[in-house]
């Protein structure tokens, strides 16, 4: 899984899809992974740093991480 090459984000957590002109803002720890995710850092390794970074259940990630990566997919911002 890859955010599409044209997509900008900032560690800020603005996202931008210069295609379709949508902007969006993500928290903290979503453009952590936003950052992550463009890095090319696998699914797996990233969980285990938030595992690891933040006081989060395995089932609560695990939920949490099937929610944010459908919300990206709506948002036509990954390619899989």
């Amino acid at each position: 899984m890859y955010l599409k090459k044209n997509i900008a984000t900032s560690e800020s957590g603005f996202i931008f899809n210069p295609t379709t002109g949508d902007s969006y803002s993500a928290n903290p720890i979503a453009a952590e992974i936003l950052l992550k995710i463009k890095e090319g850092i696998s699914d797996d390794s990233i969980k285990n740093f938030i595992k690891e970074t933040y006081d989060v259940s395995a089932s609560q990630l695990e939920k949490d991480w099937d929610d944010f990566i459908n919300q990206l997919r709506s948002a036509n911002l990954l390619e899989i």
